[in-house]
C-alpha cells in the first residue's frame, strides 16, 4: 500500500468515525484514536459489504456505501463504549 492510500484511509476513517459518533445520541466516552480506528474498520467493512450488492461503484457519490460505513461506525462506537463501560 502506498503512502497516499494510508493517508486516504486515515482521512476516510476520521470522517466515517466522526459521522458514526454524530448519529448516536448522547456523549460517547471514547477517545479520538478509537474513533479513527472504528471509522477505518467501518469504512473497509462497509465497502466490502457494498461491493457484492453492486452499490460500491456507481456514478457520482456512492451514498448507499457511505450509509453502510456510517451505520457500521455507529454500531462500532456503541459496542466499544459498552465494552469499555464494563471493564
Amino acid at each position: 500500500m502506498e503512502i497516499s492510500g494510508i493517508v486516504s484511509a486515515l482521512v476516510v476513517g476520521v470522517v466515517v468515525g466522526a459521522l458514526g459518533r454524530l448519529v448516536l445520541p448522547g456523549r460517547q466516552r471514547i477517545g479520538v484514536l478509537w474513533t479513527i480506528a472504528v471509522g477505518i474498520v467501518a469504512a473497509l467493512v462497509g465497502t466490502a459489504l457494498a461491493a457484492p450488492l453492486g452499490v460500491a461503484d456507481t456514478r457520482g457519490i456512492d451514498w448507499i456505501e457511505r450509509a453502510f460505513q456510517i451505520g457500521l461506525a455507529a454500531a462500532g462506537v456503541a459496542a466499544l463504549e459498552r465494552f469499555r463501560a464494563r471493564a
